[in-house]
């Protein structure tokens, strides 16, 4: 398995990809494929951070990190957010997501950002180093359970004295 950054010519693919990773998710609204679209077009895409996995010349999974802050009063600190994670069913759970989501956290290291924010599966997250945004003084700007908002340091102390709420660009739709 080879994993990079996405190349322009594939999206196509990944369109596909994340659309039918996601057909059968109970918890998805199965808009992840548009929202990768809008966020390709901001000022919030990263495009090394976009990333695919890929099996002889078939992609096979994608991982998604994209500029976000969080806001306190008048400050703002700067974060990513990780959505979505998508993996082509017939290879799920076969730790291709677990590729994609350290391989990913080493380029945004290397990138020079300090932290990664997310709302995901609280038994899954918890492995790579996760923990609640509760745990930092971060929270959202929408309800979520406490334990599915969490928040990795990329490097150490990358969420010390930093709390607030997160605050997502506008291509996410979240207001």
């Amino acid at each position: 398995m080879t994993i990079r950054q996405e190349e322009n010519q594939g999206r196509q693919k990944v369109f596909h990809l994340i659309e039918e990773a996601f057909r059968d998710m109970d918890h998805s609204d199965h808009q992840e494929q548009f929202l990768v679209e809008r966020l390709r077009k901001s000022e919030a895409f990263i495009p090394e951070l976009s990333i695919v996995a890929e099996i002889g010349d078939k992609i096979v999974g994608h991982i998604l990190f994209t500029k976000i802050t969080i806001e306190n009063g008048s400050e703002s600190f700067d974060s990513l957010a990780l959505a979505p994670v998508s993996v082509k069913p017939d290879f799920q759970n076969k730790g291709i997501g677990s590729q994609l989501i350290i391989f990913g956290h080493l380029i945004a290291k290397e990138l020079g950002h300090h932290s990664v924010i997310l709302v995901g599966h609280e038994n899954y997250y918890p492995k790579f180093g996760y923990k609640k945004c509760s745990n930092f003084g971060i929270s959202f700007p929408f309800d979520i359970p406490e334990e599915n908002g969490m928040a990795i340091e990329l490097v150490e102390n990358g969420l010390k004295n930093i709390h607030g709420i997160v605050k997502y660009p506008k291509e996410f739709e979240i207001d």
